[in-house]
């Protein structure tokens, strides 16, 4: 009897939402679809991975998640928001409609073998330095063990996975939101692979891209150089002013260029020149006004070189608009699920990617992070989720997929993402994202306190996206 009520008493003690995982019979549901579906998910993610497509050249990779949506009975619409490689798969009718976001985009040059050392794959091709093999996998595997439960009436809703291109450049996301594809949903749930598992309560770096080009006149270099008026010196002029300007604005701002045409030949006055230049900061409003000054200086630099100039918006990103009620939710099932595990191999083959890019060799990070205070200038990089936050409400995961420490967008984390530590991280990261659809499935309350969060942050604020009128740049490549 005594043993009865001790038992009683510590049950007693537990949180409800505790007590009420320990018995949901759907999130274990989605649990044991993942694992039994690991290989498959497995085997499409090297494909991804092995397809190393970068932005809105994602044709295999946008066509095999599709193939994978339709065998698993998705409703499947492909080229909307006029990009040929964008996608939303659908399953079941009605609210709540929840939403989950995909990426599969490679970076130019970081083609990569599956070994802790840098040895290419295929010498200077794309590589997934950022893990979007397994991103977009991840989410439609979750989608998938979610779209079961519908399809069984255990139940009811819309689940929507989104595949989204071109995330590393042009930031396909924001032509899906200006086709309307998120008019009616009603949360989104994201990933990303990262170093560290954790609900991501940080907000991201707001961006803007935009091309600078210069035209003068060419004239030999020597014989008759007075005739010329230097592009190529436009740039220098252009680029001095920059890092000039770097000692007069907000630690919380960053600038990068990439200079892509200054000339061909070294006796020839160049007339044409081109500069790709990048802007974030921690809020949209203080990016604009370093891109407006930015903007400015290119004009300086064609006077100051004689040259005509013409700047070009690519396209510009908010700041991710942070959910703490759904994080803290998501944090729940992460301390439910615990920790990945490692074998031995898996933990020397961090250490090697750790010993090879000049890190300290401790292995992978196996904790589960405790929710953090969100930080009102949190440094980082940038993200088109960030303008899906400002339209519907966002709850983010950063699951582990490469050793601690590992240098992000390089040949490390294409290494571990064709292998079995990315593998493992997509598959808690599929588990972890279904169970908290689960979550907002089962309780309508969460998801109004969701949405009553993201309109308190929203405010009166507009959203308005940062993108050029027309089409996609479909064919401008990087």
């Amino acid at each position: 009897m005594k043993k009865l009520f001790l038992t009683f008493f510590v049950l007693s003690l537990l949180t409800p939402s505790f007590a009420q995982k320990q018995t949901n019979k759907n999130k274990k549901a989605v649990i044991e679809h993942v694992e039994a579906n690991y290989k498959n998910l497995t085997e499409l993610s090297d494909k991804i991975w092995s397809y190393e497509e970068i932005a809105f050249q994602e044709t295999q990779s946008s066509a095999a998640l599709a193939e994978y949506a339709r065998n698993n009975g998705f409703r499947v619409k492909t080229g909307v928001g006029e990009i040929p490689t964008a996608l939303v798969a659908e399953y079941g009718s009605g609210k709540p409609v929840i939403g989950i976001l995909g990426e599969f985009d490679a970076l130019p040059g970081l083609s990569q073998k599956t070994v802790p050392t840098k040895d290419p794959l295929h010498e200077g091709a794309p590589g997934h330095g950022c893990g979007h093999n397994l991103f977009g996998v991840a989410s439609l595997g979750a989608a998938v063990a979610i779209k079961e439960l519908i399809a069984a009436g255990k139940l009811k809703g819309t689940v929507r996975f989104y595949g989204t291109p071109a995330e590393e450049k042009f930031f396909g996301k924001l032509w899906m939101i200006r086709a309307g594809l998120f008019d009616d949903v009603d949360v989104v749930m994201d990933w990303h692979p990262g170093a560290e598992t954790k609900a991501n309560v940080q907000s991201s770096l707001a961006l803007v891209d935009f091309m600078v080009e210069f035209t003068g006149q060419a004239a030999h270099a020597s014989g008759d150089p007075w005739n010329g008026r230097s592009a190529g010196d436009a740039i220098e002029a252009y680029t001095h002013g920059i890092n000039m300007y770097r000692e007069h604005i907000k630690p919380t701002v960053r600038i990068h260029y990439h200079i892509q045409d200054a000339g061909k030949v070294v006796n020839v006055v160049p007339d044409y020149g081109r500069i790709w230049v990048r802007v974030r900061d921690t809020k949209r409003t203080g990016m604009e006004l370093v891109y407006n000054q930015v903007k400015k200086m290119a004009a300086g630099a064609a006077i100051i070189a004689n040259v005509e100039h013409e700047v070009s918006l690519i396209s510009g990103i908010h700041e991710v608009l942070v959910n703490r009620t759904g994080g803290a939710r998501l944090q729940e099932n992460l301390e439910f699920l615990g920790n990945i595990e490692y074998t031995e191999a898996e933990d020397a083959f961090g250490k090697g990617i750790q010993k090879a890019t000049g890190k300290p060799e401790v292995g992978m990070d196996t904790k589960i992070n405790p929710l953090e205070e969100t930080q009102e200038h949190p440094m980082g990089g940038s993200t088109d989720v960030g303008d899906v936050s400002f339209v519907a409400p966002t709850i983010r995961l950063s699951a582990t997929t490469a050793p601690k420490d590992t240098p992000w967008h390089s040949w490390a984390v294409v290494a571990c993402g064709g292998m079995s530590i990315g593998h493992k991280g997509m598959a808690y990261a599929a588990k972890a994202l279904s169970m908290t659809m689960v979550d907002l499935f089962e309780d309508p309350e969460l998801v109004k306190e969701v949405k009553k969060e993201f309109k308190e942050r929203l405010g009166d604020y507009k959203y308005k996206a940062m993108i050029p009128e027309g089409p996609p740049p479909l064919n401008t490549g990087y």
